[in-house]
């Protein structure tokens, strides 16, 4: 039986060049290995995984799906899943936050020199990544952002390079605000909701934390209203 993945995985599994040695870090139940595998678009997979539970499902699922030869199961934390005999040219990471994300990479940085690509979804604090990635040698290619069980997730595609992000691009990416797509306002709308509610319980002597927030909702607003 075909795996079939959430619409969020299926858009990250969509930037995943046909052929590629994959390395998933935080891989749960390894269902984006597998379903790449099934489909024949990559040749090799490793499936990371630091958790016991999520590491012998996915042993389980790998072992069932008759992928073992293929597919690597291993108990490790963040890039110390794979080595460079590995060859691995894409590494995706899912589902965690920004700055886990970019810790990781820290910690595993003399790993992606031969990496061709890195596909990353945080699930917030984007801006900290995307300030990561400026700072050590990567650029962002591509953006996509969308909506799943009422949850906005943003998907990075990144490659070696140089880029140069000012503060609206490091806080909206800067694919994303080019564009300026229906969920992506929907995403700020609602942030603009929460940061409204918060100035209005604010008390009006604390300048300094209403000027904060003033600010942040000044440049929502320029981010959405924006033609």
């Amino acid at each position: 039986m075909q795996t079939i993945l959430s619409q969020r995985l299926q858009d990250v599994a969509n930037y995943i060049p046909t052929g590629a040695r994959l390395l998933d870090v935080g891989s749960d139940h390894a269902y984006l290995p597998i379903y790449l595998m099934e489909k024949g678009l990559i040749d090799f997979a490793i499936a990371g995984e630091v958790v016991k539970g999520p590491y012998d499902s996915a042993v389980t699922n790998v072992a069932s799906s008759g992928l073992s030869d293929k597919i690597q199961v291993r108990l490790a934390n963040g890039l110390a899943a794979f080595e460079e005999a590995d060859d691995i040219s894409v590494i995706t990471i899912c589902g965690m936050g920004g700055y886990l994300i970019s810790d990781i990479l820290e910690n595993g940085r003399a790993k992606l020199t031969n990496v061709d690509r890195l596909i990353l979804q945080p699930n917030n604090r984007e801006d900290e990544l995307r300030d990561w990635l400026g700072r050590n040698g990567f650029k962002i290619i591509a953006e996509k952002i969308m909506t799943e069980n009422d949850k906005f997730y943003e998907i990075m595609v990144v490659e070696p390079g140089q880029m140069d992000l000012d503060a609206r691009e490091l806080r909206f990416g800067p694919y994303l605000l080019q564009e300026k797509s229906q969920v992506f306002k929907a995403k700020w709308q609602r942030e603009l909701g929460k940061l409204e509610s918060a100035l209005s319980h604010v008390p009006e002597s604390h300048e300094d934390d209403r000027s904060a927030i003033s600010q942040k909702i000044q440049a929502i607003k320029e981010a959405i209203n924006e033609s």
